[in-house]
């Protein structure tokens, strides 16, 4: 079962001790059940001894691999949860690009607390699958016979519900699929709420043909499941009252049966119900946990994995002197379907002090570009060389510490990352003042106040984060485009004269042709390739 591997694969040595404990319970239960069955039958108290010593170790041990497993279960999830984090923050940014956010939330979340929920219940159903072989057991000692009988019955049971388990799997994971597209559809509902609102026929469309069918088609793959699920249970049932109905009413006709061997099968049976019912009732957890632990599997992260995806990187080095792009080739899909865009190949050098405006229609290249320049992606042919040294796997993560990055989709944090709290307050507030953000926004032990804010001062605060990372390279897609008139000046005449004056490399997409003169070199692409990259005494002028 992948959720027994899973637990194992977190710590074997705990779950032994869970399960052995858990089976001892369960066979004490069992032969307390013998106990009460032989005393009501002959009478007396001799074996009040042996009650009292059976039941106090079925209760201890039972505790004893219940609170085990509990302790194990949440640590193996709280795991699976970090390690899961890491591993994405560790994969090629064009494989996550793949996958998809949605994909990748609904996994962190819904994957997740589905595998909690199953791994919760696997103390109890341990325990009680215990109980019913020790039933079983017990059964067997008072007749091979009706042994053979129950025997012949589970394995009608075993069949019959396999079957329906196998149904009822197979609609879970549609409607595990489907959460997915579900889940993008909310997704959809949250960031473009503003949209929806103004637009009837499109709100409309989009409930109608996207939200509402995804839904019913999740409902109905999960009505289907569950309805299976429950009819396992009923059946369950059925052939648990037919035991009773043969023991009681037909048995006796075919075999002897004392008064002592009917009410102990009475008694096993009536307390087996409980146990069997519990058992079934856990399978739909534990089939929704495989097809979680599935899902995650696809996604090529390997849970058994526990080597760092990345190594440690070191320090940026300030002191570079050239970076290098030497026939450079991306391929990644296009917009349209089964059709693929291709940047490349790129030869280009950066060197310390320069800045850098990179223009160009939509869809040119120019993002993909400060990808691959960052290492974000890997190039398809080519290499990129700092330095001289080529970047490969091993020390892609040190490489891209020499980059501060604004994106267009950038994210903001809501507080200072990488830095000792408080240590870099006062230098904040500074650029507050400067970015005209200390009315709105104030920092304290590293955290800002707030987030909420309009775009462009969004903007103003990822600007902050960048220029207290002080790295040898700066990156922005297009960070001006947002800006009133006013701060659009500042930011083309202050910041990025004062990053250049201090040695920074920037590179800028840009369209604001007013300021091209301030640039060392501008450099157009043009359907994935670099039309022309000259210095500005040479492209004054340039649209």
């Amino acid at each position: 079962m992948p959720l027994i591997s899973f637990l194992l694969s977190s710590s074997w040595r705990i779950v032994t001790i869970a399960l052995v404990t858990g089976f001892l319970s369960g066979g004490c239960s069992a032969a307390v059940i013998a106990l009460i069955s032989r005393t009501l039958a002959e009478g007396g108290g001799s074996v009040a001894w042996g009650f009292a010593g059976f039941a106090f170790v079925a209760l201890s041990t039972s505790i004893i691999s219940r609170v085990v497993l509990v302790k194990l279960s949440q640590d193996a999830v709280f795991s699976l949860q970090s390690r899961l984090s890491r591993q994405i923050l560790a994969t090629q940014l064009s494989d996550l690009e793949k996958i998809g956010s949605p994909r990748l939330l609904a996994i962190l979340t819904e994957d997740i607390q589905v595998i909690s929920n199953a791994v919760s219940a696997i103390p109890v159903l341990c325990i009680n699958f215990a109980v019913v072989l020790g039933c079983m057991v017990y059964i067997s000692w008072l007749s091979w016979k009706v042994l053979l009988m129950v025997l012949l019955l589970s394995l009608i049971a075993g069949v019959s519900c396999k079957i329906l388990l196998g149904r009822g799997r197979v609609y879970l994971a549609q409607a595990r699929e489907q959460q997915d597209s579900l889940f993008q559809h909310f997704r959809t509902v949250i960031e473009g709420v503003k949209e929806l609102k103004l637009h009837h026929r499109q709100r409309q469309d989009f409930l109608d043909q996207d939200l509402d069918v995804t839904a019913s088609q999740f409902r109905r793959s999960s009505t289907w499941g569950l309805s299976l699920f429950a009819t396992l249970d009923g059946w369950g049932k059925l052939i648990y009252f037919f035991a009773i109905g043969l023991i009681l009413f037909i048995l006796p006709h075919l075999m002897e049966i004392n008064p002592q061997m009917r009410l102990g099968y009475i008694l096993t049976f009536t307390y087996l119900l409980g146990p069997m019912e519990s058992v079934v009732a856990k399978l739909p957890f534990l089939s929704k946990a495989s097809v979680s632990l599935r899902n995650i599997e696809a996604l090529g992260l390997s849970l058994s994995n526990l080597e760092q995806l990345e190594l440690t990187p070191h320090a940026a080095q300030n002191g570079w002197r050239s970076l290098k792009l030497r026939g450079v080739t991306c391929t990644y899909p296009g917009e349209q379907e089964d059709s693929e865009f291709t940047l490349g190949p790129i030869d280009l050098a950066l060197h310390p002090g320069e800045l850098v405006f990179i223009i160009g229609g939509n869809g040119s290249g120019k993002s993909t570009l400060f990808k691959l320049l960052t290492g974000l992606y890997s190039p398809v042919k080519g290499q990129i060389e700092l330095d001289g040294q080529t970047i490969n796997r091993q020390n892609r993560e040190w490489y891209r510490q020499h980059f501060s990055v604004i994106f267009a989709d950038f994210y903001l944090f809501d507080r200072l990352l990488g830095v000792q709290k408080g240590a870099l307050d006062q230098e904040a507030l500074k650029y507050l003042q400067e970015l005209q953000l200390d009315h709105k926004v104030s920092v304290d032990q590293g955290r800002l106040s707030t987030t909420a804010l309009s775009q462009g001062q969004r903007k103003r605060m990822a600007l902050l984060s960048a220029l207290l990372e002080d790295r040898p390279i700066y990156l922005f897609d297009e960070w001006a485009a947002d800006q009133d008139p006013v701060f659009k000046e500042i930011f083309y005449t202050e910041f990025l004269a004062d990053l250049k004056a201090r040695g920074k490399t920037v590179v800028a997409i840009s369209h604001d042709d007013h300021y091209f003169h301030l640039a060392d070199r501008i450099i157009k692409l043009d359907f994935g390739k670099i039309e022309y990259d000259q210095q500005v005494s040479q492209k004054l002028g340039v649209q």
